[in-house]
């Protein structure tokens, strides 16, 4: 990889007996998968642009346990929980940004009963709050006057009641937000929340994602943007069945601002 990206680890941090403003949780998504990589450097990219002292957890990250607990399985899911929280805890965590929703509503509002208590945030309120306080400054660049249409994740809208934040973010772009006719409490999921990303699709005659992407296209987006890995590849798949030429591309809100600044 050729792009010099600055990711020290909480390891490498505290060898410095330094303690980093916040912790990135990268998530399984961001990690592994190569369509969410990118969000992930898009992510840092800004994070180093705007001098944020932050620090990720590199090997000593393990999934969050989100996928064991919507199939069921509760008992992998407190084992992979409890040992995150002995990690975290014993770096002496107190904030947490992550991109992917899933692992946000995780350990926002699971965690704590297992005495994980962190102050968690999701990559597009950090990002807002970046901006906030004048740390961030956000041009539309090359997406001025494009028409977007922001796709609500169900466990940063529903679950959290995060509208505001991601849609603030994509104003400040100089574009026309459209919004589909199912947004914020009344959107309908990508298709792939419950641990549906990894399993086939039950009986039944269209795809959740498919039906959804269709949402969009109603509104004749140039960009449907994202605010989570999974809704990320649902929409990008939705779109490839729709659209044979592909002129809609899928984004997430990082990536957007990244491009725009050239970053």
């Amino acid at each position: 990889m050729s792009e010099n990206l600055v990711v020290p680890t909480m390891a490498e941090m505290l060898a410095q007996g330094k303690q980093p403003e916040v912790l990135f949780w990268v998530g399984c998504s961001g990690s592994f998968d190569d369509r969410a990589k990118k969000i992930t450097k898009a992510f840092v990219r800004i994070l180093n642009r705007a001098k944020v002292d932050f620090a990720v957890l590199g090997t000593e990250e393990s999934c969050t346990g989100d996928p064991a607990k919507r199939a069921g399985n509760e008992f992998l899911f407190q084992m992979q929980a409890m040992m995150n929280i002995e990690v975290l805890n014993g770096y002496k965590v107190g904030k947490i940004v992550t991109a992917c929703p899933h692992c946000f509503n995780t350990i926002k509002n699971e965690y704590p009963e297992l005495g994980g208590k962190y102050d968690v945030m999701h990559h597009t309120q950090f990002l807002k709050s970046l901006l906030d306080d004048g740390r961030l400054t956000i041009e539309g660049g090359q997406f001025k006057g494009k028409r977007i249409t922001f796709h609500d994740p169900c466990y940063l809208g529903r679950a959290n009641n995060v509208y505001e934040a991601p849609r603030d973010l994509i104003q400040k772009l100089d574009v026309e937000l459209t919004e589909m006719k199912r947004s914020r409490a009344n959107g309908l999921c990508c298709g792939a929340g419950g641990a549906q990303m990894f399993k086939d699709a039950e009986p039944g005659n269209k795809e959740v994602n498919i039906e959804r992407t269709e949402d969009a296209m109603e509104v004749a987006p140039d960009i449907i943007a994202t605010g989570c890995p999974f809704c990320n590849t649902m929409m990008t798949d939705g779109v490839k069945v729709k659209e044979k030429e592909g002129s809609v591309k899928v984004l997430d809100i990082a990536e957007l601002i990244a491009n725009a600044q050239d970053l």
